[in-house]
């Protein structure tokens, strides 16, 4: 059973490790990478200790826009010239 449940916004990002984070009661931090989110996962972990947290986030706003925008343009149709 998760340790909590934390919303994305209230975690931290950190240029250092280039992940969320967040405090851990051991005091070290649980973490979360982008990466991590973009593949669907929740689960932000410390590093020390086994305690784990629930990240609640939308999907949506890490997932990568290009890939669904990722459609070949129509191809030009031939002009008759007369």
């Amino acid at each position: 059973m998760s340790y909590d449940d934390v919303e994305i916004e209230d975690m931290e990002w950190s240029e250092e490790l280039q992940a969320f984070t967040y405090p851990c009661p051991c005091g070290d931090l649980f973490q979360i990478t982008k990466d991590e989110l973009r593949l669907g996962e929740e689960i932000a972990r410390c590093p020390s200790c086994s305690l784990y947290i629930t990240v609640i986030y939308n999907l949506e706003d890490f997932t990568d826009n290009k890939s669904k925008k990722n459609i070949e343009p129509p191809k030009p149709q031939p002009l008759a010239v007369a």
